[in-house]
């Protein structure tokens, strides 16, 4: 009996996500599936993620979401500072 991986898990995800995203409006047996416009995007937006994920290629450690974390940071501080500056400015 097969083990089934969370790589397989996030290839078969994709798979489906880009079906959907790509048919868009169509009839699977008794289930209709009709994801209008922004279905349509979100749907290719976590298929495409989910297909990138289980390549390796999208791949988050520890230390990654640290700097991301700390990247995120100061763009809220420099936003901020840009943001009062303006509103002292008026």
């Amino acid at each position: 009996m097969t083990d089934i991986t969370p790589n397989s898990t996030f290839l078969i995800a994709g798979i489906v996500f880009v079906t959907i995203a790509v048919i868009g409006q169509s009839k699977l047996g008794f289930i209709e599936i009709n994801p209008g416009c922004f279905g349509r995007l979100l749907a290719l937006f976590i298929g495409i993620s989910s297909l990138l994920y289980a390549l390796g290629l999208l791949n988050f450690s520890g230390e990654t979401l640290d700097l991301l974390r700390i990247y995120l940071t100061e763009q809220i501080k420099q936003s901020i500072n840009s943001i009062n500056a303006l509103l002292q400015g008026s």
